[in-house]
């Protein structure tokens, strides 16, 4: 009990005010998830420290990443959406009285021609800054037909790392044959041609690895998701839905 005390009392120091003033996350501290989680940190015949507990993590902080999301009717329209603010809190402006934030796709121009902007990307003179002209973005939502009816909609956030992400979901739908799930689940790399490496998620295996940096690859394991793609197929006229699960927060809905 003593020790459900200190839990209770410290999230009681981060999270409680006057919620005319603050936004209490009551739902939250009071789930039983979040019990259940808080919970761990009590041991039966020792006496955890002030330093030890701390306040908790009711919600979780929200992905600073873009978002996508994929969406099919029984109409046959299909939708796959990619947006963003870029980086967190976009441009951190919001316009006055609407609660909307600017994003800061600005940063998506090269503001040095040759030099490697926040992803690591390196661009040329067709991407600097000039008037009437839009930013380059690899924000690549796509829709794949199969004899003319839409098949398959995928699409991912995660700045750089987005194209190689959607590339290597429909190589595995179209020539691997594999289901939806299996398409977004399986490990990827990533390679952007600077910096001259090559991300691998966990599951490529030891022998595969072996073999690529025996030919000079530079693989570098990276415990950084590689994106997220959230995708659907439409097969036999059965809609087949798969959130990436390399992330929280994502999830297939019907209605």
């Amino acid at each position: 009990m003593i020790e459900s005390m200190k839990l209770a009392y410290a999230d009681r120091s981060r999270y409680l005010g006057d919620p005319d003033q603050t936004v209490v996350p009551t739902d939250a501290l009071i789930s039983k998830a979040y019990a259940d989680e808080r919970r761990q940190l009590i041991a039966a015949n020792r006496a955890n420290t002030a330093e030890t507990v701390g306040p908790g993590n009711p919600i979780p902080a929200e992905s600073r990443d873009t978002t996508h999301y994929s969406v099919a009717d029984a109409d046959g329209n299909v939708v796959a959406n990619t947006y963003t603010l870029n980086f967190s809190f976009g441009s951190h402006i919001v316009v006055p009285g609407t609660g909307i934030l600017l994003n800061n796709e600005m940063d998506d121009f090269a503001a040095k021609a040759g030099a490697a902007n926040a992803y690591g990307l390196v661009q040329g003179e067709a991407n600097t800054v000039a008037p009437n002209r839009r930013p380059l973005s690899s924000m690549t939502p796509t829709i794949v037909f199969k004899d003319g009816q839409p098949w398959l909609a995928t699409g991912s956030p995660g700045g750089s790392l987005i194209i190689t992400t959607v590339l290597q979901t429909l190589l595995n739908a179209m020539v691997f044959d594999m289901n939806i799930a299996s398409a977004v689940a399986a490990p990827r790399v990533h390679n952007q041609w600077m910096p001259e490496r090559t991300l691998i998620e966990p599951g490529i295996s030891i022998d595969t690895q072996r073999i690529l940096e025996a030919w000079g690859h530079d693989l570098r394991p990276t415990q950084r998701t590689i994106g997220r793609a959230t995708s659907l197929m439409i097969e036999d006229g059965w809609l087949q839905g798969f959130a990436d699960l390399r992330r929280p927060g994502g999830h297939v809905a019907t209605e």
